[in-house]
């Protein structure tokens, strides 16, 4: 797809989507494993991020390195439009990798927020920002002397669920999904229909039917 054309679509996702009804279709299409971990929530309430995975490992280190942030540095600057920074740290709660420069450089790239498996700081300069970010908590200390990128723009493991660049990020308040590159049009056309689906049920419950007989009917629950 161009970038206008994920622009488009990624909108229309975050308007008319939500990460339960893309589990169901991902669930349906053989895809199971594709929520991560429940303990990766956003640090502004209510933000829903759909872009395509930019990914990044860190890895925990012992001591200062000669240059430490070489990797980390060429990663970012390699951010494009459109992409969501997905920070692998292997569950590593040792540092605050992502901090405020971080989303500032990122943001000025193009990129649409960041899924960090681990913790953040700046918090509070990252809300300012407006750079949507999801995480495991907040711990206030740099990487350096504690981790370090050692790769990007290859699979990682973050939340329990391997990503591969350019498979689809959404994240919204009930967790964060991957749906992998190669399922993306047919699920968001299921998931739509899904979501008619509901919608009718929802209003066929509001006039008092039976939720058996609206089941039978529409077939979602």
């Amino acid at each position: 797809m161009t970038i206008k054309a994920d622009e488009d679509l990624f909108q229309m996702m975050q308007e008319q989507l939500y990460s339960g009804v893309i589990c169901d279709i991902l669930d349906e299409v053989g895809f199971r494993n594709q929520a991560m971990r429940e303990d990766i929530r956003p640090l502004v309430a209510d933000t829903v991020l759909v872009g395509r995975a930019k990914t990044i490992l860190f890895s925990d280190v012992y001591y200062i390195q000669h240059n430490p942030y070489e990797l980390e540095i060429k990663a970012i600057d390699s951010v494009k439009p459109g992409e969501v920074v997905v920070v692998s740290t292997n569950e590593s709660h040792r540092n605050g990798p992502w901090g405020e420069l971080m989303s500032m450089a990122s943001k000025m790239r193009g990129a649409r927020g960041a899924i960090i498996d681990g913790l953040i700081r700046d918090t509070k300069k990252i809300r300012e920002l407006g750079f949507p970010v999801f995480c495991v908590g907040f711990k206030p200390v740099d990487s350096k002397g504690r981790g370090m990128v050692i790769d990007y723009d290859c699979p990682v493991e973050v939340g329990k669920v391997l990503v591969h660049p350019g498979d689809i990020i959404f994240a919204d308040h009930d967790g964060v999904v991957v749906i992998p590159d190669q399922v993306l049009t047919s699920t968001i056309e299921k998931a739509l229909h899904k979501v008619q689906a509901e919608n009718n049920t929802r209003n066929e419950l509001r006039q008092g039917k039976l939720l058996g007989e609206v089941y039978e009917k529409y077939g979602v629950l």
